[in-house]
């Protein structure tokens, strides 16, 4: 009896010892694609009231918990009934993303500065005009957050079972789902921080401390700085 349950724990730590190596590997080959997630939903959150970023983030990483819900089993099913078919994806994948940077840069060259200042003016006479429905201008970001997030949970899902696609059915379900939760608690904890930068960098400026005070200064100079170096990263 003592002997069976060794063996038991035994296989127990060489599954869980797996699934965190190909849950490490999945991870490292997804990163390329999240400085994507993490600029581009930042983005979202743009124009959005200061008092209502954090529940804007909250209600788009629930937006992507659901987006996982959906494509975790359908991940897991596609490898069970067509397992030829996550090369192609993967392959599609890789030119989206190849799209994605080709979009950016060309945008850079085709759009003046002066034509994205115009586009952001807009966006914030919208925001300060008393007709305009906030509420709705709130849940349409909310929306284009969600089904941008859902483009890029199907490049991150499709990547993950590329790397677990020979491992058993269990090994790949707790491979998608750690992957999954990490990658979404991950970027949100960040996109939340990284809206914060600017409030936190003002607070700081206004203390009586000289030190605080310069503080707060470089993290309001740093703000539309990490942004940018997420869209390059991104990129």
């Amino acid at each position: 009896m003592a002997s069976s349950l060794l063996v038991l724990l035994d296989d127990i730590a060489t599954v869980l010892d797996d699934v965190a190596v190909l849950t490490k590997v999945a991870a490292k080959k997804t990163a390329g694609v999240l400085g994507d997630d993490l600029a581009l939903n930042a983005q979202q959150v743009t124009g959005v009231k200061a008092d209502r970023e954090l529940p804007v983030v909250w209600a788009v990483c629930k937006g992507s918990f659901v987006n996982k819900l959906i494509l975790v089993p359908g991940a897991l099913l596609l490898s069970a009934v067509a397992p030829w078919a996550i090369t192609p994806l993967l392959m599609a994948g890789g030119l989206f993303l190849c799209f994605e940077g080709f979009e950016k840069i060309a945008h850079k060259f085709l759009h003046s500065a002066a034509e994205d200042a115009q586009e952001h003016a807009k966006l914030v006479q919208a925001m300060s005009d008393t007709t305009t429905d906030v509420l709705a201008l709130e849940k349409e970001k909310i929306k284009g957050a969600v089904r941008t997030d859902f483009i890029l949970s199907i490049e991150i899902i499709v990547i993950t079972l590329g790397t677990v696609a020979s491992s058993p059915f269990m090994t790949q379900l707790a491979v998608l789902a750690g992957v999954a939760v990490l990658m979404t608690v991950g970027v949100y904890g960040l996109v939340a921080g990284i809206v914060k930068i600017d409030d936190a960098g003002l607070a700081l400026s206004q203390h009586t401390s000289a030190m605080t005070q310069a503080i707060g200064r470089a993290l309001l100079w740093l703000a539309p700085w990490l942004m940018k170096a997420l869209s390059v990263l991104g990129t």
